[in-house]
């Protein structure tokens, strides 16, 4: 099986292990201060790390469990998420998870006015608003006539790699870079390491932190098992799409398919979600994986895997 140097910064325990931690602290506030728009502010010099899990009011309520949290030395609240497979109902919980955090600020006998802002960060491995050609889009809350920024304490910023499509000869500032980082860090060589970093030390150093070479046999294992439970979630919401399919429920609407696949018209997402299966198993085959963890992961029959293995190894 043929290993690439570097890592998946998309992995679940990766991302965590580069941006969560107070080791590589500097590269999570690096990475902040680079994606996200201050107007009027000075950049982050600090962070603290604080609780994920934000415990429900009530035991009927949903714990929010977000990828890091912290806070910077002004108060400001920071949510910074990872979200691979395609969510439907992702921006709703991006603003969920920010008011739990808003709210969860009020002690006893605190006022309002003290309540700090909340920060949403995502990167998504999937087109989350189709309409919008630009990978980086940035999100305030406006009054509806005078377009003036009066509520202040809420943003959203999303990252969508599957439209972000410079190679590495045309990155022309440190956003790209990073988008780059995320979308093609497996793919780099180290010629291409020295073009992207140039002077730049951190994301230097986040790549060091992908280096597979520099981490201890348990955390490979828990690299590959949190790789292996993706691919088995995205196999599954695959079989569930096709079950959906094969029991007639297929009219301009998905229905009788949980979590993601239930998406209203189709509008070739049959075709989108083909395809990603279809990539899974090209990367899958090429790493050298074999048949039976190939159709558990991605849940297809043998027979058709050898007939796609046939046809995408012809020459």
């Amino acid at each position: 099986m043929v290993f690439s140097k570097f890592l998946d910064p998309k992995n679940d325990f990766c991302f965590k292990k580069i941006f969560g931690s107070e080791k590589n602290k500097d590269i999570l506030i690096h990475f902040l201060n680079d994606m996200i728009v201050f107007p009027g502010k000075g950049q982050i010099q600090d962070v603290t790390f604080l609780k994920t899990a934000q415990d429900p009011e009530t035991a009927a309520q949903k714990t929010s469990l977000v990828d890091i949290l912290c806070k910077d030395e002004k108060g400001c609240n920071y949510i910074v998420e990872m979200q691979v497979a395609k969510d439907k109902g992702f921006a709703k919980r991006a603003q969920y998870y920010a008011s739990k955090v808003y709210s969860s600020q009020v002690k006893i006998g605190q006022e309002f006015f003290e309540l700090k802002e909340v920060i949403f960060l995502a990167i998504v491995d999937f087109v989350m608003f189709p309409k919008k050609d630009a990978y980086k889009s940035d999100h305030i809350i406006l009054d509806k006539d005078s377009y003036e920024h009066d509520l202040k304490d809420f943003s959203f910023s999303f990252l969508e790699l599957p439209k972000f499509s410079k190679d590495i000869a045309h990155l022309s500032n440190v956003t790209e870079k990073w988008a780059y980082f995320f979308k093609h860090a497996q793919e780099t060589s180290e010629d291409d390491l020295k073009k992207l970093t140039g002077n730049d030390l951190i994301i230097e150093r986040a790549y060091e932190e992908l280096n597979r070479f520099n981490w201890n046999e348990v955390e490979l294992a828990t690299y590959d098992q949190a790789d292996l439970q993706d691919r088995v979630h995205r196999g599954t919401l695959a079989q569930k799409f096709d079950e959906g399919f094969d029991e007639g429920k297929l009219e301009g609407k998905v229905e009788g398919i949980t979590e993601g696949f239930s998406m209203g018209r189709l509008e070739g997402r049959l075709e989108g979600i083909e395809q990603e299966r279809e990539n899974t198993i090209r990367k899958m085959l090429k790493q050298g994986f074999e048949e039976s963890v190939i159709c558990a992961v991605t849940n297809l029959p043998l027979e058709k895997l050898r007939l796609l293995r046939a046809r995408i190894m012809a020459p």
